[in-house]
């Protein structure tokens, strides 16, 4: 997405640049961040402003690094961090590795199967900021840093990110298996889903929108390609090339075959014609609720944007651990000993 004339014609809203001509269609999402701000108002996108200036450089570079060599990472850091917040909440408890008497979240549910990776670039940042800042930034932190990077690299929006967080002290693996939702979920799943985690079905709508990077296993969308009455036929036809009837469940597809390289809005584009991957996707335009928005998001790119920056923020304050709560991990996949 170029630069246009219109991006010199800005409103600051909290600490968001809107383009003037379209503040009256953003409303709804700029309120969501600004309630989303108050909600967690124990964390601070200034949290580190003086123990430690040059986290979010370090980050930034890092990520910037990782993207460059291979631009699945931005996908993978991003499903890190959701997969983390819907599990005990945005504390890194994704992060710990099992151990002979805990097993971690890393092969439960949703997360088996090596379908969450990323995990040594997260380590690989850890160690620089530790560099810079001993003892200071939190893992949790760091991924959440990661992931508005990711964003922003791959063509997203970006966000002052709320910080302050602190790191869990053991993981929740009966979490993941049951809070996770799954790639054949139904609307009213999802929407629960994201109702106990305090978000709204807006905020659904716009999350969702993170499919427009990344990929899935075959094993994922076998039944959307082959079983689903609403899928449309040419592309149940390219996707049943990649993906057989039986075997193969490794093989991949893109979640947006439309740009799957761009963090845009062709996930939605490709919903609207029929063309969601997965069932859990195509269930967010299905004669339902949520059509007027895909529609909107469809249509109109910065509007997806804008409702994408407001849920992350939402999404980052569910239930941080701050204060004296945790601890700020030296490795993020251990506690400190």
């Amino acid at each position: 997405m170029g630069p246009d004339s219109s991006r010199r014609q800005v409103v600051v809203v909290g600490r968001m640049a809107v383009p003037r001509r379209l503040l009256p269609m953003m409303m709804p999402a700029l309120a969501i961040l600004l309630v989303a701000g108050g909600a967690g108002a124990q964390l601070s996108p200034g949290f580190y402003s003086s123990s430690c200036p040059t986290v979010d450089g370090v980050v930034r570079q890092a990520m910037s690094q990782a993207v460059m060599n291979n631009s699945r990472s931005g996908a993978a850091i991003l499903r890190l961090f959701f997969h983390d917040c819907f599990v005990n909440g945005c504390d890194a408890s994704l992060l710990l590795d099992d151990t002979p008497t805990t097993p971690g979240e890393k092969s439960a549910g949703a997360n088996a199967g090596g379908s969450t990776f990323g995990f040594d670039l997260i380590d690989t940042i850890k160690t620089q900021v530790e560099a810079a800042c001993p003892a200071t930034v939190s893992c949790a932190d760091i991924l959440a840093l990661a992931a508005r990077d990711s964003v922003n690299l791959l063509g997203g929006p970006s966000w002052a990110v709320p910080l302050g967080r602190r790191d869990a002290t053991f993981p929740n693996a009966t979490g993941a298996a049951t809070d996770l939702p799954g790639p054949d979920s139904d609307l009213d799943t999802l929407v629960s889903a994201f109702a106990a985690k305090g978000l709204t079905s807006r905020d659904l709508a716009a999350l969702s929108g993170a499919h427009t990077v990344g990929m899935a296993r075959c094993l994922s969308f076998r039944t959307r390609v082959y079983c689903d009455a609403d899928v449309s036929a040419t592309f149940a036809a390219q996707m049943r090339g990649a993906c057989p009837s039986s075997g193969g469940d490794d093989a991949e597809a893109p979640l947006d075959a439309l740009t799957p390289g761009e963090f845009d809005n062709g996930y939605y584009r490709s919903l609207v014609t029929g063309a969601g991957l997965l069932h859990s996707d195509q269930v967010l335009f299905s004669n339902g609720p949520l059509d007027s928005l895909v529609r909107i998001y469809s249509n109109n790119g910065e509007a997806f944007s804008a409702d994408f920056a407001a849920s992350m923020v939402r999404l980052g304050n569910v239930s941080p651990l701050t204060g004296s709560a945790g601890e700020i991990r030296i490795n993020c996949r251990k506690v400190n000993s």
